[in-house]
């Protein structure tokens, strides 16, 4: 009886090859992919003045429609932006994410958007309204009174005396240091 559960073999056949040999040198191309950055322009404006100036800046983001609100506060020393209209001034805050510093509105590529910042407060006019302030109030106590009171006679250190205006400056001018920099610290530690 024959077995008819062979296992047969392959016959290997030369069949004609998928890719046909090129006589010549294979040059092999690179091929790179460049994407566009979407970019929107911004000019940037100091309380209504300017524009201080003109820069294209790169939208980020998920979906990259976002502009960075904090690299422009940081750059020119803005403590807030505005949305701004060259013809009809300022608008509303363009709010953006704490965590991130991204914008909550979204930007086209492409886009102009105009801004106006409100400055940093400086800790050199405060410091000098309050020092013109204690010196106008010493000014009038001096002109008012005929005699130096008896609390300013007590006010004597080791027989240097020292005016009152000026504890009075020295108390003032230590404690807003002290919250400008306990604000300080926590903005950066």
């Amino acid at each position: 009886m024959a077995n008819t559960n062979r296992v047969g073999e392959i016959e290997e056949e030369e069949a004609t090859p998928l890719l046909q040999k090129s006589p010549g040198p294979i040059h092999h191309r690179t091929r790179s992919v460049t994407t566009k950055v979407p970019e929107a322009e911004v000019h940037v404006y100091k309380q209504g003045k300017g524009p201080i100036d003109v820069i294209k800046t790169g939208l980020t983001g998920w979906d990259q429609d976002q502009l960075e609100v904090r690299e422009i506060l940081d750059k020119y020393g803005f403590k807030s932006i505005f949305a701004y209209t060259p013809g009809s001034g300022r608008g509303v805050p363009i709010r953006f994410n704490p965590r991130n510093g991204r914008s909550m509105i979204t930007y086209r590529d492409g886009a102009v958007v105009y801004v106006d910042g409100e400055p940093k407060d400086s800790l050199l006019k405060p410091v000098t309204k309050i020092l013109l302030g204690v010196a106008l109030i010493t000014f009038m106590i001096v002109v008012v009174v005929k005699e130096t009171p008896e609390w300013a006679k007590k006010l004597n250190f080791s027989d240097a005396r020292i005016p009152p205006w000026v504890l009075a400056c020295v108390v003032i001018v230590f404690t807003r240091m002290r919250k400008r920099t306990k604000s300080f610290l926590e903005r950066y530690l």
